[in-house]
């Protein structure tokens, strides 16, 4: 075919409708332009009344959440105590880098959220995917586990502490006791205090993550439980090929929150050690409150809260960072 008719076929094609391209490849139909609606029809379909309705929690949300953000991105570059105030730029923020008990705060928040993740991670989908498996009682077995979320945290932290007493007599220290172990001191030893923490929180927390778990393990199809069975697979095999695949989603979401729950851990170390001992159980959000209440109030809210922009920022970036490292993975 000659350049001549390859033009003239071209002229036949009417423009935005699909035709043949030179190379014999039929083309793409072209998108119809998209008309803009008029604010009268947009009133007509209903897109003032949506407004109207959303304007009370976007006040709200505004109010509670936006303008207290806005609030503390100002405060970090004054020195105030809320009721005066004074511009001094960036030395907030490097009065908090020049701090020597930052990197204590940081590292003990780092050690926190890695024996979280060890040993807290598994222990709600194992015990969702052991409840998932009964066929009596799995209603009370899952009350019990949602039991310590119902706790009052404080309730809770005073409970374990009494359970943590170092004495002989101790909770913890009788029963070990029986075994020949033990009295160990828990909260006062510098070793381990946090794996104590640990302990408390993962009992604290792990019931809400796995009524979690068990949701998603009702899209689970039990023909495939049922297929691999019959493939002679066993309990791990059914976890590895059929359970784990179809919770991919959601244990990438849980896993970033528990992240981001373990990095703003506060209640344990302020209400078992108050950071001790000998700050080895101080973290990031302990040392905020220590900036913003350690002296007097408001003895420092300007480091207190450059150091809150500074978690806040390197979270939101290492969550945009888990998403799009995972977007593929959550879905293939």
């Amino acid at each position: 075919m000659s350049a001549t008719d390859v033009q003239s076929a071209a002229d036949v094609v009417p423009r935005g409708r699909s035709g043949p391209s030179p190379d014999g490849v039929a083309a793409r139909p072209a998108r119809p332009a998209r008309r803009r609606r008029s604010p009268a029809e947009w009133v007509r379909r209903g897109g003032l009344s949506t407004v109207v309705l959303a304007l009370p929690l976007l006040v709200i949300f505004g109010v509670f959440s936006w303008l207290p953000i806005g609030r503390a991105v100002v405060m970090s570059f004054q020195e105030t105590n809320l009721l005066t105030a004074h511009w001094v730029g960036l030395d907030n923020f490097r009065a908090v880098l020049a701090d020597p008990l930052l990197p204590v705060a940081v590292r003990n928040t780092a050690w926190f959220a890695l024996l979280a993740l060890v040993f807290g991670y598994p222990v709600p989908l194992v015990g969702a995917v052991l409840m998932s498996t009964l066929r009596r009682m799995r209603g009370l077995f899952s009350v019990l586990a949602y039991l310590p979320v119902v706790v009052p945290p404080v309730v809770a932290v005073l409970l374990w502490k009494f359970f943590y007493d170092p004495r002989p007599e101790g909770v913890f220290n009788e029963i070990l006791g029986w075994v020949g172990l033990g009295p160990f001191p828990w909260l006062q030893d510098q070793t381990a205090a946090m794996p104590s923490l640990v302990l408390e929180a993962t009992w604290a927390a792990a019931g809400g993550t796995v009524i979690i778990y068990l949701a998603a393990l009702t899209s689970v199809p039990p023909e495939l439980y049922d297929a691999a069975e019959v493939d002679g697979a066993s309990i791990w095999g059914k976890i590895r090929h059929v359970t784990l695949p179809h919770l991919r989603g959601v244990l990438l979401i849980t896993f970033i929150l528990q992240i981001i729950g373990t990095a703003q851990v506060f209640l344990e170390p302020y209400l078992f050690t108050g950071g001790g001992p000998a700050n080895a159980t101080v973290t990031v959000l302990l040392l905020i409150y220590r900036y913003a209440f350690g002296q007097s109030l408001g003895s420092d809210y300007g480091m207190a809260t450059a150091l809150s922009l500074m978690l806040a920022v390197f979270l939101a970036l290492l969550s945009i960072a888990w998403f799009r490292l995972t977007r593929n993975w959550s879905t293939s």
